[in-house]
């Protein structure tokens, strides 16, 4: 998504500039980026958001905003990796708000997560920005203890600093762990998809543009101190989604593998957006089977880009694990 909303904001405000800081870990991929090449206004470090330095670096004199994106993601990861999470999502955080709060940085967004909250059971259940922080895995533990400093930051030092939680996004340039970019490139290679349990499970999802314009109103209207959730109240079961997929690519589900379930897996995530809607203008307008059309659509035109990324070893634990990729 950050590289997304840097291509976002090069088109939409030709006057600004961006600063990507980018660790560059196995999921940082320049061509991701390749459309902002050439573009004036837009320069590239490499450097990891826990490294003082670089963060000073990648400032310099002084920017407008901060929107913290750079973050470890992936449960299964954390669940196997969790000291690079927490050295990412909470001391990288930290970094950051020193930063905004020595005047480098006139406001900060906190780009975070509904799993934070932990989870709902029944799809009419919401999370409000004031539910209780109740995470499951290593991974949204993390990204809750960055999510405390941002309000402790506020409460104490009056630093500007807006923080998000999102349901899950997809489109283009997705790396292919997370589940739709997964499921729709294993299909188009022949191999089988794992579903975790029965795929009862259910997500929220929003498509990638609308995910970049509510984070532009938050970046330009959200107040300092507040939380907004981003969500579009589009909740499907994962076994309705998979199911999409398959249609959408001419298989059966002869294609699916049900797999054992992860630890520590939450049922079922779902925001409440009433107040980036009622008090910000936003709404979503890419409805579920629209953008997954053309998310597959994108990865079918563009096997180069994910074929590459699976030719590596990143999917090793899930062979061991599954044997299905």
């Amino acid at each position: 998504m950050g590289s997304h909303f840097t291509k976002y904001i090069l088109k939409n405000y030709p006057d600004w500039q961006v600063v990507v800081l980018d660790k560059m870990t196995y999921a940082g991929n320049m061509d991701n980026l390749k459309e902002a090449e050439g573009n004036p206004n837009f320069s590239f470090i490499k450097g990891d958001i826990a490294n003082a330095a670089d963060v000073e670096k990648a400032i310099g004199g002084g920017v407008d905003a901060i929107v913290n994106y750079a973050a470890e993601t992936h449960v299964d990861r954390s669940i196997l990796e969790p000291d690079a999470f927490i050295k990412t999502d909470i001391f990288g955080t930290y970094n950051l708000l020193e930063a905004t709060r020595a005047g480098k940085a006139k406001k900060m967004v906190q780009i975070s997560t509904d799993e934070v909250f932990g989870m709902v059971h029944n799809m009419g259940d919401e999370f409000t920005e004031e539910t209780r922080f109740d995470p499951s895995s290593p991974y949204s533990a993390s990204k809750a203890g960055g999510d405390h400093l941002c309000s402790a930051y506020f409460k104490t030092y009056g630093t500007p600093v807006v923080a998000t939680h999102s349901c899950n996004f997809y489109g283009s340039n997705q790396y292919p762990e997370k589940l739709i970019p997964l499921f729709v490139t294993n299909l188009l290679e022949g191999k089988k998809i794992p579903v975790y349990g029965e795929g009862n499970q259910f997500r929220e999802w929003i498509y990638t543009s609308d995910y970049c314009r509510a984070i532009d109103l938050i970046l330009q209207k959200g107040e300092p101190g507040e939380v907004y959730n981003i969500g579009t109240r589009d909740r499907r079961a994962n076994i309705e989604t998979t199911k999409i997929i398959l249609g959408l690519l001419g298989k059966d589900e002869s294609s699916i593998e049900y797999v054992k379930d992860r630890p520590g897996h939450d049922f079922g995530y779902a925001v409440n957006p009433d107040k980036l809607m009622n008090e910000l203008g936003w709404k979503p307008e890419v409805s579920f089977e629209d953008g997954l059309r053309q998310t597959v659509e994108w990865y079918k035109k563009n096997e180069e880009w994910w074929k590459k990324i699976k030719s590596g070893d990143y999917l090793e634990y899930y062979k061991k694990q599954y044997g299905v990729f």
